[in-house]
């Protein structure tokens, strides 16, 4: 998940606390349209959707159902929130999505959370490098690579 750093809290307790508000899933509007995000976030996934397109919603690409049929499992479910954006991927692509959505959030200066992974935050910088306030880090100190 990506998210809306200026808005997201920034200790672990609270952030869990709101993201779990946010997968509720309540606001008043579709949640596959980005026009309700701020101007990082639809930036993020316009450049996200070139490699990973939705799944549904008015940036879904026209040939979707055939893509699907044909096995092609970069075909993504993006839900859009005002804050947020959730991106389900398939197992088979997850390797490839991970380092891109962590390269789009740095550029577009967006927070990211691996929710389904090693549960880590990350919020940019004043640079825009991504921080993790998370007490557990995704590696062992001692592993460089």
């Amino acid at each position: 998940m990506v998210f809306n750093p200026k808005v997201a809290p920034k200790s672990e307790p609270e952030f869990l606390e709101w993201y779990k508000k946010q997968a509720e899933w309540e606001e008043d509007h579709d949640y596959d349209d980005v026009k309700v995000s701020s101007d990082e976030l639809r930036n993020w996934f316009t450049e996200m959707i070139e490699e990973f397109p939705a799944m549904n919603g008015p940036h879904s690409p026209p040939d979707r159902d055939e893509l699907m049929d044909n096995g092609d499992d970069t075909i993504i479910d993006h839900c859009i929130g005002k804050d947020v954006i959730y991106s389900a991927f398939a197992w088979s692509v997850a390797e490839k999505a991970y380092p891109k959505m962590l390269e789009l959030a740095k550029k577009h200066k967006v927070g990211f959370f691996d929710a389904s992974g090693n549960g880590i935050i990350m919020f940019p910088n004043e640079n825009g490098i991504l921080e993790s306030i998370s007490k557990k880090d995704s590696k062992p100190w001692w592993k460089f690579w």
